[in-house]
């Protein structure tokens, strides 16, 4: 477009431009040939008139001298004859000026009409080359913008979206990419030990309304001795949070009663302001069979004497007792010599210390080796109903031990 315009204006400053500064200098002259021809011929006119004047009021003034002095001698030059024919030489100059000025008058008038015509003509001619020279930067402009339009129009619709996408190819989303699963997604700790269950699956729990009978639950005991309920496996359409959470250690477990066995303990799934309010309740769980209610009671019964273990140093004491325990514990609560397996034994608890200090230890037996065994290595077949499903006895290690009928052996 710069380029248009600068060409534009050399053919104007070539062409047109010195058309007119010609013109203008032709009207100069012009005004200079009036002013030197006309106007020299209006003085001469007005000279030959001032002559002409100047005799007329003199032979006035002696043809009055003459009227008053009859006889009075009159100089010659002042005879009124000789200044009659004075002033006819005079006149006749002065018509032959005027005569003359007005024929050059006449002249510069025809002049001016041709020069007029010349004026106009030269005007129409240069007007006629501006005329084309702007018209044919219009048409390259028209053509200029015709040729943006064709040139805009032929862009794809995508075109500065794909180059916007190659540059900055590193900071976009690629959509060729898969979306991220759940599967595929890990974190820390996910396969920690402690976040796997020691058991998990369905039970039926016996309402605390006795009219509503049982409620199938889903079930896990955890690594951190926990017993949680929950209503489902599902952990996307909620936040799985436990209907009801029992401490193990804290709690007591009953016999097995075929496929039954109860639980006495405090739910604690509401937070520490919730537990306050909360009561030691028993609940009563029904597995779908026998084998299923051994397998919770063992784990659940394990739970409660002490931390459950995956590592490989754990193996070895856990093959020792058929129910996966550490070591057995005497109902005295005492500690067994060094070398013993049952220096294994889980910590006791504060309030089951003071519960052993506080007993006489006249009322102290020994367990029976049968009974002892009975409970920790159950066999299947063997029947658990010695005592009632809501009769417990708490030992020192924080397990619920069933109260035998038989008399222990005096040591």
């Amino acid at each position: 477009m710069v380029n248009m315009y600068l060409d534009t204006e050399k053919n104007l400053k070539g062409s047109v431009l010195p058309t007119l500064e010609r013109l203008h200098k032709e009207i100069k002259n012009k005004s200079k040939e009036l002013k030197s021809g006309a106007a020299k011929g209006a003085k001469a006119v007005e000279k030959a008139r001032q002559v002409t004047q100047k005799h007329i009021e003199l032979l006035g003034q002696n043809a009055a001298t003459h009227d008053s002095a009859a006889g009075n001698k009159i100089e010659t030059a002042h005879d009124p004859y000789i200044l009659k024919r004075g002033i006819n030489h005079r006149l006749n100059k002065q018509i032959i000026e005027e005569n003359n000025h007005r024929n050059d008058i006449l002249a510069v008038q025809n002049s001016f009409q041709q020069f007029e015509a010349h004026v106009l003509q030269t005007l129409q001619s240069a007007l006629e080359q501006f005329f084309q020279l702007m018209g044919g930067q219009l048409d390259r402009q028209r053509t200029m913008y015709g040729d943006i339009l064709a040139t805009a129009q032929r862009i794809p619709p995508d075109f500065e979206w794909v180059n916007f996408v190659v540059r900055n190819e590193s900071s976009l989303v690629n959509p060729d990419s898969p979306p991220r699963t759940f599967e595929s997604t890990s974190f820390p700790n996910m396969d920690h030990r402690a976040t796997q269950p020691l058991l998990e699956g369905s039970l039926e729990r016996r309402s605390r309304a006795v009219i509503k009978g049982y409620s199938t639950g889903y079930y896990v005991v955890t690594p951190a001795r926990y017993l949680h309920e929950f209503k489902d496996t599902d952990d996307f359409r909620q936040d799985p949070s436990p209907q009801l959470s029992l401490y193990l250690p804290d709690s007591i477990v009953g016999a097995i009663d075929g496929v039954k066995f109860n639980v006495k303990g405090k739910d604690v799934s509401s937070g520490k302001v919730g537990n306050a309010f909360h009561t030691t309740t028993e609940l009563s769980f029904k597995a779908h069979s026998p084998a299923d209610a051994e397998k919770w009671w063992t784990v659940i019964k394990d739970s409660t004497r002490n931390p459950v273990h995956t590592s490989t140093a754990s193996a070895a004491p856990t093959a020792a007792s058929p129910t996966g325990s550490a070591a057995a514990t005497s109902p005295s609560g005492a500690v067994s010599p060094p070398g013993d397996a049952s220096q294994a034994q889980p910590p006791v608890y504060a309030e089951k210390d003071k519960e052993n200090v506080a007993a006489s230890p006249a009322s102290i037996t020994p367990a029976s080796p049968a009974i002892d065994a009975k409970e920790k290595a159950p066999t299947p077949g063997i029947s658990r109903t010695a005592s009632t499903a809501s009769h417990f006895h708490t030992s020192p290690g924080g397990s619920a031990v069933q109260e035998s009928s038989e008399k222990p052996e005096k040591s």
